[in-house]
């Protein structure tokens, strides 16, 4: 199961806003990338992938990965951690960047 913060909500959210400006097919796609995850720009989900829609934006999870996506300061990086823990060192916890 994927769950969202509030700030990786927005983050999203206006990610997906902004590639579609450029490609209306655009998705954001999570993948491995050996021992951590990776959200890249996608034409749309390969077919073992989960797919989630949710307030303004559709994110392709590849098969496996759970967890909590949140957000960590400099620069908004979007990371995954394990449903259940606390925030991480860093995490931006409300989606005003607080």
């Amino acid at each position: 199961m994927i769950e969202f913060t509030d700030r990786a909500i927005e983050i999203l959210r206006r990610s997906h806003e902004a590639a579609k400006r450029f490609n209306p097919e655009a998705w954001i796609r999570v993948i491995r990338r050996g021992d951590s995850v990776e959200f890249a720009l996608a034409e749309g989900p390969d077919g073992a992938d989960q797919v989630v829609e949710k307030e303004g934006f559709r994110i392709a999870i590849e098969q496996g990965i759970e967890g909590v996506v949140a957000v960590r300061e400099p620069h908004d990086q979007l990371f995954v951690r394990p449903s259940g823990s606390d925030p991480a060192q860093g995490e931006v916890v409300d989606a005003e960047g607080h």
